[in-house]
Parts: C-alpha cells; sequence; structure tokens
C-alpha cells in the first residue's frame, strides 16, 4: 500500500511539473530581436518604424527583471499584426499571457498597452 501511494505521489508530481504554468507578464517593453541589446537601456524610446523594419528577426519583451525573453511564432505573428494597427510612434508596451521555456514565451494572448 505504501508503494501505490508513493508511485501515485510520484506520478502526480510529475504531471504538474511537466504541465508548466502559466505566467502573465503586464506593461512590459516590446523590442525585436535584432535591437534588444541595443535599446535594453532606454527600450520606451524605441520606434514603431524600427520594430517593424526589424520584424523578421521576431520580437520579445525585457521583463522586470532585465531579462530579454523571445516571443513564439504565433505570438509574432500577432505583435506584427498589432504594430501594423497601431498609431503608436514609440514607448510599445505590452501584456503578454502565456507559458515560459527558457527564454522563450509560448503566448495564448498579447496586446499592445
Amino acid at each position: 500500500m505504501t508503494r501505490l501511494l508513493m508511485l501515485v505521489g510520484s506520478a502526480m508530481f510529475v504531471a504538474t511539473v511537466s504541465a508548466g504554468a502559466a505566467e502573465t507578464w503586464t506593461d512590459v517593453s516590446l523590442v525585436d530581436t535584432a535591437c534588444a541589446t541595443k535599446v535594453k537601456a532606454a527600450p520606451d524610446a524605441h520606434t514603431t518604424a524600427c520594430a517593424l523594419q526589424c520584424a523578421k528577426s521576431g520580437f520579445g519583451i525585457i521583463a522586470a527583471d532585465g531579462a530579454f525573453l523571445t516571443l513564439d511564432e504565433p505570438g509574432n505573428a500577432k505583435v506584427l499584426a498589432a504594430l501594423k494597427a497601431s498609431k503608436k510612434a514609440d514607448h510599445l508596451r505590452v501584456t503578454v499571457a502565456g507559458e515560459r521555456k527558457g527564454d522563450t514565451i509560448k503566448v495564448a494572448s498579447i496586446r499592445l498597452n
């Protein structure tokens, strides 16, 4: 019986760890990957025009801890559409919900702030 409980407990732990947890990053800077290092000190000055010009490199966010987290391909597509429709010249901020896998976010939702 003890063995059975240990097996069930272990299986539940593995399932919990494997499932991954959704996170939300609120009002964080959005930057294209090509410019991430260059604009890290002042990301709000990064322009929409530059982000669109460098869109092929993909996009990411600068998290509160200063880490640059890239977006997955569906997230990149959502950002590109939002940027094309936006009237903002700079100060690109987003709220992102998704699952972090290493330095990449599997985007569930994203919106320009």
